[in-house]
């Protein structure tokens, strides 16, 4: 801290610590010097200002704080009042009903100990209009003209009037001008190389106004006024306005300025007038303070509101964006710029739709137009292009906004968040799933489906046959002498030999709604969709032969080389049977080609009523 601003703050610290007692001391003071002003102007019970400074203090000043300037202000009206008139005895009685009227006002302004003066609300101008300008100096002139019937030294009621109107217009004119005054912060810095004629203009023109009775300059006086508290503030200006009412009585009282002329009727009415003008100086910058007041508080909510907003928006990481019902933007927020890459300029530039993916458009135009429909709010996902023509996925919570004065809806506020990572994911999602029902209807060793495929597919087809009343055939074939396979070669040699089965039933089985299958252990299944018996035959002993060309050797059987044995059945499928059925003709067909020699096909057709059923348990698909 440098010397020059540490001993600035030397007088504010002191002040700080000793505040109390300086401001009781400049009560006793300033109301010293106001009643020793008034009491030796003439007339000067119609001009009592210092009851009002007193309030005025009383109103600023915690309750607890009342009695010592209760008494400064009681000392300084007995000091002011001897010093005017030092054989008066009616100094005392004057003083204790002036120190009677300001309690009676302060205790009803201020019920609460908290409660400070609000002269810019009309609630409360309403209340100290009622309490302290007509309640108590009606009060503290009642008593007053009770002691002028005790002594009998003249009209109570005249007395009463005189009390009452002069006690009134000081309080009028002192307690809202001082209330300000005292609150205005004098020590905060002025750019006074520039302001300080925002004070000489006024003194210049109150003294011209006030001096001279032949030009009616009066309403110079509140456009200089208001010049001040706009450039100033009110406190200044209340000091103006007290500074403008001292000259205009100094002038009044002698007779002389711009009031002067109104001393037609009595010699106290230009004195009410000036003080009726003093009132109306301080009603007009009690009322354009409520004004600016009112305006000043509009201002921060609403740089408070900008001030949210731009919080929320340029930290958002979804972008916001309001637009009409034609897409054209009118707000982008900042948070689209880095989702796309697109600038604001250029987004309105291009429009909604000259971002949007041509596929996405008309899905997006339609959920606008039912919300419109129905002022409500929806979401839609589409396809939105980047600055560098990549597309990305975006979720956008849309809402129909109106406007604030008709209810008309006026367009759609549209917040966007992206979500391709989340579309990323959920195509990775259904291409695990398709690969996870893959595995669970194809067998783990061949890769032909499995047995629960093959009996799907066997009712599905057979629902199909039923449908379009066309046949359908099943080929069974299974492995020759595959244990004696296994014992020989061993199983890691049986399951490369299931390999070769399988896939020599692939080179044969071509059209896409065929199905090779294993059907469990060494056998395998073939279905075959709007195919008769001589085809499915045909097809049988292709897979053999398929086999037999790929010479795998088995010593075990007769032939040298691995071999099957297929048997084939063909229906036509009706109401009243099953899929089963043509399981159980083919598994006869299958038995007979082992009974006749192995390494051969045989259709169902060959089998006569008589013919040996193998035993086995054959599952039926339901």
């Amino acid at each position: 801290m440098s010397e020059d601003s540490h001993r600035a703050g030397i007088p504010v610290r002191w002040l700080r610590r000793h505040g109390f007692p300086v401001r009781v001391a400049a009560c006793f003071v300033s109301v010293t010097l106001a009643t020793v002003f008034i009491g030796m102007a003439p007339e000067s019970n119609l001009i009592w200002v210092a009851n009002g400074l007193m309030l005025a203090y009383l109103l600023l000043a915690p309750r607890r704080r009342w009695p010592a300037y209760m008494g400064a202000g009681f000392a300084a009206q007995i000091v002011g009042d001897t010093l005017v008139n030092p054989h008066s005895a009616m100094n005392l009685l004057l003083a204790l009903l002036n120190l009677c009227e300001v309690m009676i006002a302060a205790s009803l302004l201020r019920e609460r100990s908290k409660e400070l003066p609000r002269f810019t609300d009309l609630a409360y101008l309403m209340r100290f209009l009622a309490f302290a300008v007509l309640l108590a100096p009606a009060a503290a002139g009642s008593l007053f003209a009770l002691a002028v019937i005790a002594r009998q030294s003249g009209s109570p009621f005249t007395q009463f009037a005189q009390w009452v109107i002069a006690d009134g217009l000081g309080t009028a004119v002192m307690t809202p001008a001082c209330v300000a005054i005292f609150r205005e912060r004098f020590s905060k810095k002025q750019n006074w190389a520039r302001n300080w004629a925002y004070l000489l203009l006024p003194a210049v023109f109150t003294l011209a106004v006030f001096s001279q009775s032949r030009a009616p300059l009066l309403f110079l006086i509140y456009p200089i006024l208001l010049i001040v508290l706009l450039r100033l503030g009110l406190g200044w200006a209340s000091l103006v306005a007290l500074f403008a009412a001292t000259v205009g009585s100094w002038f009044t009282l002698r007779g002389e300025g711009a009031f002067a002329m109104f001393n037609s009727l009595t010699p106290m009415e230009p004195s009410i007038i000036l003080q009726i003008f003093v009132a109306g100086a301080m009603f007009m910058l009690y009322s354009v303070s409520v004004v600016l007041g009112n305006h000043t508080a509009i201002e921060r909510r609403l740089q408070k509101i900008v001030s949210l907003h731009e919080l929320v928006t340029e930290n958002s990481r979804d972008a916001i964006l309001t637009c009409d019902f034609d897409g054209q933007p009118s707000y982008i927020s900042p948070a689209m710029e880095a989702m796309t890459g697109w600038t604001a300029e250029e987004m309105k530039r291009l429009g909604g739709p000259g971002v949007v993916h041509p596929d996405d458009v008309a899905k997006v135009f339609q959920t606008i137009d039912e919300m419109r429909a129905c002022q409500g709010s929806g979401m839609t996902e589409y396809r939105v292009r980047k600055r560098n023509g990549e597309y990305i996925w975006v979720e956008a919570s849309l809402c129909v906004f109106v406007d604030p004065v008709t209810r008309v809806p006026i367009g759609i506020m549209n917040i966007i968040r992206d979500i391709t990572g989340r579309k990323r994911a959920e195509q990775e999602l259904r291409a695990a799933n398709r690969a996870l029902e893959a595995l669970a209807v194809v067998d783990a060793l061949t890769g032909v489906a499995n047995r629960r495929r093959l009996d799907q597919c066997l009712v599905s087809e057979w629902r199909r046959g039923q449908r379009e009343q066309k046949p359908l055939s099943l080929v069974l074939f299974d492995a020759d002498f595959f244990k004696s396979y296994n014992d020989t070669y061993g199983h890691l040699r049986g399951d490369y030999c299931l390999k070769q089965i399988a896939e020599a039933a692939l080179d044969v089985v071509a059209r896409p709604g065929d199905l090779v299958a294993r059907y469990g252990g060494e056998e395998f299944a073939v279905v075959l969709p709007n195919t008769g018996e001589e085809g499915a035959l045909e097809i049988a002993e292709q897979i053999c032969e398929s086999l037999r060309r790929r010479f795998i050797p088995h010593s075990f059987n007769p032939h040298g080389v691995a071999t099957v044995s297929a048997g084939c059945a063909t229906m036509l499928p009706g109401s009243g049977q099953s899929a089963g059925a043509l399981i159980e003709m083919a598994d006869r067909a299958l038995y007979l080609a082992k009974e006749t020699g192995r390494n051969r096909a045989c259709p169902a057709s060959s089998l006569d009523d008589d013919a040996p059923r193998r035993q086995r348990r054959i599952r039926v698909p339901a």
